[in-house]
């Protein structure tokens, strides 16, 4: 809503009242998520370096529910770069944006905006870089959420299922990478393991977001623990190239999300059947759930544009079309 109304506003100066206020929205939404204090449960775990969700009980009590899942992964998705040639453009906004700023500093709040300098662009995203560096360990961890078909849904490390008492009763779940191991949901697992393509795209997305203001000065470990380094853009594009590897047919004439029958490699009819499924097994890239899911599925099709241009035309290219 604040990049809609910051585009409005160069037209409108009305509307910089509105995107004031939706920035102030931004700020107070990343306060809540980010903040540490003695007598405040956050969703931050700096010893773990995850975002968590937190139970809120009648009582005043607050639990963290500490589920390695993409909700922990979320606060990457919201990320804005304030280009300093649109600020120019929305003066009025610019101002009260550095007055906030001023004001949130001089109270010893959270600051949300790590980098303000006169003359360059601004940064708005609900994981500051510290923060983002770990959750990207966790992402880029071969043994947490990085499959060879994508982004899991859930770490891998909750193959030891994950358990919490809460007033004598227990709660849990387990990585279910395909198919649900109870009933709940129709027998399927869903969000408990299996990569699902709009989620992972938002994450793709948002990488490239970041490369676009970090440049090459941000590095991370593809796949953690390999010391192989890349800039983000490189990252988010070895994510794509693994989504895009799902429909991919392998040595063996075989795709992924097929399971490897026979059936889609030898039969004329069927040799060439691409199916646009719901979701992928966490671990094979198996189509699992409804087969015709074009409605989110079908965004493959983007990345696999995204991937050739970056291969053909390099980064330059990406970058580019992120501005625009």
């Amino acid at each position: 809503m604040l990049e809609i109304a910051l585009e409005i506003s160069q037209y409108n100066t009305a509307y910089e009242d509105v995107t004031t206020k939706f920035f102030e929205h931004f700020v107070y939404i990343s306060d809540s998520i980010n903040r540490i204090g003695e007598n405040w449960t956050g969703s931050w775990d700096e010893n773990e370096g995850f975002f968590y969700d937190v139970l809120s009980l009648p009582d005043g009590r607050y639990i963290p529910l500490k589920v390695r899942s993409l909700v922990g992964l979320s606060p990457m998705f919201p990320v804005l770069i304030l280009k300093k040639e649109l600020l120019q453009k929305v003066p009025e906004f610019y101002n009260r944006l550095r007055w906030f700023q001023k004001y949130r500093k001089d109270n010893g709040d959270y600051l949300v905006i790590e980098e303000l300098n006169d003359d360059a662009d601004i940064l708005l995203s609900l994981a500051p870089r510290r923060r983002l560096e770990k959750l990207l360990r966790a992402l880029l961890d071969e043994k947490e959420f990085l499959s060879k078909g994508g982004i899991r849904s859930i770490s891998k490390l909750h193959e030891t299922p994950y358990m919490v008492n809460i007033d004598g009763e227990e709660f849990g779940l387990n990585y279910q990478p395909g198919e649900g191991n109870s009933n709940l949901f129709g027998g399927n697992s869903n969000w408990r393991g299996p990569v699902w393509m709009p989620m992972n795209y938002r994450l793709v997305t948002a990488l490239e977001k970041y490369a676009q203001y970090y440049k090459n000065g941000f590095e991370v470990e593809f796949p953690t623990g390999s010391g192989t380094m890349l800039t983000l853009a490189e990252a988010s594009q070895e994510i794509s190239k693994r989504l895009v590897s799902l429909f991919q047919k392998d040595e063996n004439d075989r795709r992924p999300i097929n399971d490897y029958f026979e059936v889609y490699k030898n039969d004329p009819h069927f040799k060439d059947l691409i199916l646009f499924f719901e979701y992928f097994h966490g671990d094979t890239g198996r189509g699992v759930g409804a087969s015709h899911q074009t409605g989110w599925t079908g965004i493959i099709a983007e990345l696999i544009n995204r991937v050739s241009l970056f291969e053909q035309q390099g980064m330059k290219i990406i970058e580019q079309e992120i501005a625009m």
